[in-house]
């Protein structure tokens, strides 16, 4: 460890106040809770949100695992692994099962989290009616009266254009019945994956200094008109050009010489262990 830096690099004030947001945010599943966004040696929009939430758990004891868009290795998952690595020494994995605390961007692993582990996700804009409304105040009010209907009529607009809903990413959800949430720009494919859950589910959004909560065991529904039902992407047919795998998110991976089209798991951390070991 960088012993030029405090452990986990924040002061131990902003990680008490912190934690006190995301205590909130666990008792009230789905609300958006205000905290004071602190300053990081990286860009606002670049995952500082879920990266505070990060330093703000992570003990000695822990052992951490990034991703970026189901990667490991990507720019933004390496270098975050890396600062956070400096400042307090922890274990990294690429190994889902390994990892206590998990923080992402776009992508919840396709292994099932277990009840000891945390998922924490960057989120760029974490208020689903600011698409239809950019005023904060008015959003405020209208989640308080639990008013809705620009969402639903954002999905019928939709529905009606283009005889489908065509959102690919951050698909709105209900979360207890009480409060529609963000679930981060994770494709439709992983939104199924955020209701019952046995991990806990912690969003952090650094520009727009908000923290919500999916508590393990919440209840938690996709969007969707009782005569259409939520669909989410259908890879049938195609399977993984690594690991034959034909039940995870595949990535569309053009070949820029031949033109060929192929698919690969996004997922690099299971590709690699269905390939290794035949684990799915």
């Amino acid at each position: 460890m960088n012993n030029n830096y405090n452990f986990a690099f924040l002061d131990e004030g902003s990680k008490r106040e912190i934690r006190r947001c995301i205590l909130k945010a666990v008792a009230i599943p789905g609300y958006q809770v205000p905290f004071g966004s602190r300053e990081l040696p990286i860009g606002r929009g670049w995952g500082t949100g879920g990266i505070q939430l990060t330093l703000s758990l992570i003990g000695k004891d822990d052992t951490l695992k990034v991703i970026d868009q189901g990667s490991d290795e990507s720019v933004n998952a390496v270098n975050i692994k890396k600062f956070v690595n400096t400042c307090t020494d922890v274990a990294t994995t690429t190994d889902t099962r390994e990892a206590t605390i998990i923080q992402t961007r776009h992508r919840i692993p396709e292994i099932p989290m277990t009840n000891d582990q945390i998922l924490v996700l960057q989120v760029p804009i974490p208020d689903p009616l600011r698409i239809v409304e950019p005023r904060e105040e008015i959003t405020k009010k209208m989640h308080a009266e639990c008013d809705y209907a620009p969402i639903w009529l954002q999905l019928y607009e939709s529905l009606i254009k283009y005889k489908k809903i065509t959102i690919a990413a951050e698909y709105p959800c209900m979360v207890e019945d009480r409060y529609i949430m963000n679930p981060s720009p994770i494709p439709k494919f992983d939104n199924e994956k955020l209701h019952d859950s046995q991990c806990l589910y912690l969003f952090g959004a650094g520009r727009e200094k908000k923290i919500y909560a999916i508590p393990p065991h919440t209840k938690v529904v996709s969007l969707a008109f009782d005569d259409v039902p939520f669909e989410k992407e259908s890879f049938k047919g195609k399977q993984c050009r690594l690991c034959g795998s034909d039940n995870t998110y595949l990535d569309e991976i053009i070949d820029s010489a031949t033109g060929e089209v192929y698919y690969q798991c996004s997922d690099t951390s299971y590709c690699e262990e269905v390939k290794n070991h035949g684990v799915r």
